[in-house]
């Protein structure tokens, strides 16, 4: 029988001789993820757990296929009790993953690391019932080809727009021209696997506090400049998602001094002036590129185009004005920028600094608090996958056991 979860994993009811809440196994779980492969002794320093809750912990995460022992080294660093690290198990479990773009869908396999075990896009005509066709059908085939008998915990969909994950619904996507899509309900019965569903750049933002920067955990804005322009807002670790699911919505802020008309209307608006779409669309109008396609924009460039290079400088200078407007409403620990030439081609980050530089009243080092994304080329296919990791990471327990727990633990 299908089972339909939206983004906010379940918490499940403490097993017998397991009295912790399941944060205590979350605390454990992180503490592994960042400082593994690490004995238990620091991990009880790591979240002020007394011996026995570690041990109990341990071993629960290690009977549902999170955690796993690796041998001892052959040297132990001191007299008494081998040393045994423990590490995140990356054997048994992967997240699966969909981002849905506005030419393309793109699906993934991501291990309980966050690393991307494959990725293939598939290009769609934009309908959504026919999309969520395509994925229902396409997933069964990229799990045979590439799962390798791994067990899929869940299906992270992510994209653009307006989303609300705790109704599983895709409220509004402009540029698909998609108004309450019921994606979870629709795929959770085609594949029978747990649905998360998440705006992508509140996903970004949930694998950067997983996977990034430790900062990022503290504060955050993650800024994602593709066709679509959106943003996630993050504070102690807890991506804001707002009463109506439109925190981040910063497609039609305004750049005043921007002459270019948005679809909403008005003039200037953020998303009309810095999206890919806007980009390509010009690089063809101008004769750089024969058609609207930013990998063959970015290859222009490196063959030594100054037309394009320019294109891309002056639209990275509009992009730093976005960001510094950002870094001075919310003052986060650390902004991270997912935008594909500021990956491809990173010398052009110069010109993102200097004009945040010049915009910001804040910041004030924007190389150090500015960071581009840690994910790179696999951005979309990690963001597909985030939903799913966050949901374990933070809910160890909504994995039941794939082996029994140890006697004594």
């Amino acid at each position: 029988m299908p089972v339909h979860r939206h983004s906010q994993a379940p918490t499940w009811p403490a097993v017998a001789g397991h009295p912790d809440t399941t944060g205590s196994a979350a605390a454990v779980l992180r503490a592994v993820l960042d400082h593994g492969p690490v004995a238990r002794t620091l991990v009880g320093r790591a979240t002020g757990l007394s011996p026995a809750a570690v041990s109990r912990q341990t071993a629960d995460l290690i009977s549902r296929g999170l955690l796993r022992e690796l041998p001892s080294p052959t040297n132990p660093p001191r007299a008494g009790r081998p040393f045994v690290p423990l590490d995140i198990d990356t054997r048994h479990h992967v997240a699966c993953g969909v981002h849905i773009a506005v030419p393309f869908i793109t699906f993934s396999l991501v291990d309980l690391r966050g690393r991307v075990l494959a990725q293939e896009n598939l290009p769609h005509q934009g309908v959504a019932v026919e999309v969520l066709r395509q994925i229902g059908g396409h997933l069964p085939g990229f799990m045979a080809r590439h799962a390798r008998g791994n067990r899929p915990i869940g299906l992270g969909v992510v994209t653009g727009g307006r989303v609300d994950p705790q109704r599983g619904v895709i409220v509004e996507h402009g540029l698909l021209g998609w108004r309450d899509v019921q994606v979870c309900r629709v795929l959770a019965a085609a594949t029978s696997l747990p649905v998360h569903l998440d705006g992508h750049a509140r996903a970004l933002a949930q694998a950067e506090i997983l996977f990034g920067d430790p900062r990022a955990r503290r504060s955050l804005v993650h800024l994602f400049v593709g066709n679509v322009v959106d943003a996630a807002i993050a504070t102690g670790g807890t991506v804001h998602r707002g009463p109506h699911s439109g925190a981040g919505d910063v497609a039609h802020l305004a750049l005043s001094d921007v002459p270019v008309t948005c679809p909403c209307g008005r003039s200037g608006c953020v998303q009309a002036a810095i999206s890919e779409q806007t980009l390509v669309k010009r690089a063809v109008r101008e004769g750089m590129i024969p058609t609207p396609d930013l990998g063959s924009l970015t290859e222009v460039v490196r063959g030594g185009d100054p037309r394009a290079r320019t294109l891309l400088r002056d639209r990275l200078r509009l992009i730093g004005r976005v960001v510094a407007m950002l870094l001075d409403m919310i003052d986060p620990e650390v902004l991270v920028l997912t935008e594909y030439t500021t990956i491809v081609l990173p010398e052009l980050l110069a010109d993102l600094y200097e004009e945040i530089a010049a915009h910001s009243r804040v910041c004030a080092d924007p190389e150090r608090t500015v960071l581009s994304s840690r994910f790179g080329p696999q951005a979309l296919a990690v963001a597909a996958g985030a939903t799913v990791l966050d949901a374990v990471h933070r809910s160890p327990w909504s994995l039941r056991p794939t082996r029994p727990v140890p006697k004594g633990a």
